[in-house]
């Protein structure tokens, strides 16, 4: 299968309440004008980024008194996370791993350690 822009994350699973951030390109130049090396800016405590995928939320454990004549996918039970794909989150570096995928860095950030999220659709429907 040909890697696009569209697949090359498909394969990707996101586990418990992680997401999955692609960070923004920083200028590399101060509000005074002066270029900043690379790498000054990624060891700053608070980073920026857009959310490419989410894992399923906290997971809740079941009672055993549940029927065992459910199928296995019905007993786990999640609470949703609060950031979705597509929103821009500021989260705190300390709480974040980075990786390298495809030759690209993405950080996997716990939802505890997101500070802000901005989404583009109305909060208030």
């Amino acid at each position: 299968m040909e890697l696009t822009s569209d697949n090359k994350l498909k394969n990707i699973i996101i586990v418990g309440d992680r997401v999955l951030i692609k960070p923004m390109k920083e200028t590399q130049k101060t509000a005074s004008g002066i270029y900043l090396p690379p790498g000054v800016q990624e060891k700053e405590r608070v980073q920026s980024g857009y959310i490419v995928k989410a894992g399923p939320g906290y997971p809740i454990p079941h009672s055993v008194e549940e029927e065992d004549w459910k199928p296995e996918d019905e007993k786990v039970k999640y609470i949703p996370l609060q950031a979705k794909e597509g929103d821009l989150a500021i989260f705190l570096q300390k709480g974040a791993f980075e990786v390298q995928y495809n030759k690209e860095k993405y950080f996997i950030v716990p939802q505890s350690s997101i500070l802000m999220l901005e989404r583009e659709e109305d909060l208030f429907d």
